[in-house]
């Protein structure tokens, strides 16, 4: 088969979009000629040649081609995409984890790009880009009008290439501009802090190239300061997913070796297999096991998952591989649902066609599509409640959607008319200029399910969700 890759979609600024897919990069299309429906494809060349003909203006043969082959891929379901030139390299830039540009993670604030916060050792990181400062120019264009995708794009570009950037500064009342040289960034998906003594937190923000070996330098900065480790809180929230092997070698972290931690199924041979807690499932590339450099107390240390509405694809194959065991405790809002297989074949150099293949499921064989991780402890997202959730969109809410094959997703009355009133309620305050408080940062002090998740481990009462419900699945009646 050569090389493959099991690979997934990344986080949009603001939208989850995670994947469980298959890279198979040497790959062609499969040779399925036969039995081709000649009276349809002979109605797409005459539409072809009709628009190249009649069209009210020259049209691009390539281009007419590209986007007949994006419809035909679309209309399949929300996750399989044909991708051309430049989605094709965002894409395995995405995978990797890895980029050219300035390093910084950012948002945007009053139309302006914010600087959530500069990634260590980066280009941004070295000139000084401080968490909280506003860029409001980018070379000579200014900020305000752009969209994110817009700014983002002239922020990188070209190894050692350079880009002049004026920042504003709330804290000083101040403009001031800053070159800096892009260079490659790679994005750090883990991080972890003791949070009190003996208790500590672990964040995965996203399945990647070096996810695991992270994980694990991570656990070992943790243990070498509290060698006695008395809980845990991994933290898989707003993880749209990533690869396979990075979440099946997380899941083994915790899991007695050869227990099956995700099947996938489908069509094809290729569709039909089993992942279990063993390198043979993890090392996609050979060499040594980095599982094997753990302490021992990971196997046993008290454990809960922290998920929530964006968590979606490898991060749910870890949260369900942990709560099936009953090795944790899984905390939070009840997951995304993405539980579908994503094949990626190269058509040619530069582009490819990502289908979906195959279904996945936990140990235990509940299918996660358009249902997603039922948490064991439902919890609101603040003291004060869900801000956000309602507006919040998953697996289930999207058109056109596989279905989980063990009973359709319900459309939930009582959750659109709640994302209305939400909507609703948004619009009004920014119309009065109001904005809401936003959720605190993860891992922050004033991280309310952090708070519960400890409370948990040291055997606290935890404020558990009044209002949170499962979303149910109906019979299939087909």
């Amino acid at each position: 088969m050569g090389v493959k890759l099991k690979v997934a979609g990344w986080l949009a600024i603001g939208a989850v979009a995670g994947a469980l897919t298959t890279l198979q990069l040497e790959a062609t299309a499969r040779n399925s000629v036969a039995q081709l429906p000649l009276e349809e494809l002979q109605q797409l060349a005459a539409v072809f040649g009709m628009v190249k003909t009649d069209y009210v203006e020259p049209v691009d043969e390539k281009k007419l081609i590209s986007d007949a082959i994006g419809g035909m891929v679309a209309g399949l379901d929300p996750h399989s995409q044909y991708f051309d030139k430049k989605s094709f390299k965002e894409f395995r830039e995405a995978t990797t984890g890895r980029f050219v540009g300035i390093g910084i993670e950012m948002g945007m604030e009053d139309g302006l790009v914010k600087v959530t916060s500069p990634i260590e050792g980066s280009p941004a990181f070295r000139a000084g880009l401080k968490s909280g400062d506003l860029i409001t120019k980018i070379d000579d264009t200014l900020v305000k009008g752009l969209t994110v995708d817009q700014a983002v794009k002239r922020m990188r570009g070209e190894p050692n290439t350079k880009v002049m950037l004026t920042v504003f500064r709330k804290t000083e009342s101040r403009s001031f501009p800053v070159t800096i040289i892009r260079e490659e960034i790679r994005i750090q998906s883990v991080r972890s802090k003791i949070v009190e003594p003996g208790y500590a937190w672990l964040r995965v923000s996203q399945f990647q190239d070096r996810t695991v070996d992270d994980f694990v330098r991570k656990l070992d900065e943790i243990y070498k300061q509290e060698p006695n480790l008395k809980g845990l809180v991994l933290d898989l929230r707003n993880d749209p997913g990533g690869l396979l092997e990075a979440s099946v070698a997380i899941s083994a972290a915790f899991l007695p070796a050869d227990s099956v931690v995700v099947t996938t199924n489908g069509q094809i041979p290729d569709s039909k297999q089993t992942f279990k807690a063993s390198p043979e499932s993890y090392l996609r590339r050979g060499g040594l096991d980095p599982l094997k450099k753990l302490p021992d107390g990971v196997k046993t240390v008290p454990l809960v998952v922290l998920v929530n509405e964006g968590s979606a694809s490898a991060s749910e194959i870890v949260a369900g591989a942990l709560q099936d065991y009953k090795r944790a405790t899984i905390m939070g809002a009840q997951t995304f649902g993405k539980g579908s297989v994503q094949t990626v074949r190269q058509l040619s150099p530069e582009t490819a066609l990502k289908i979906t293949t195959a279904r996945y499921y936990t140990p235990k064989g509940t299918s996660i599509q358009a249902r997603g991780i039922v948490p064991d402890v439902m919890l609101d997202e603040t003291a004060e409640g869900n801000l956000f959730a309602a507006l919040r969109t998953r697996e289930a809410d999207l058109e056109k959607h596989l279905q989980s094959g063990q009973g359709a997703e319900v459309k939930d009355p009582a959750r659109e008319k709640a994302r209305e009133e939400a909507r609703k309620k948004f619009e009004e305050e920014a119309r009065l200029a109001s904005q809401p408080k936003p959720p605190p940062e993860f891992g922050s002090a004033e991280d309310f399910q952090l708070a519960q998740a400890l409370n948990r481990l040291k055997g606290k009462s935890v404020l558990v969700s009044k209002t949170a419900v499962e979303r149910k699945a109906e019979v299939d009646t087909n």
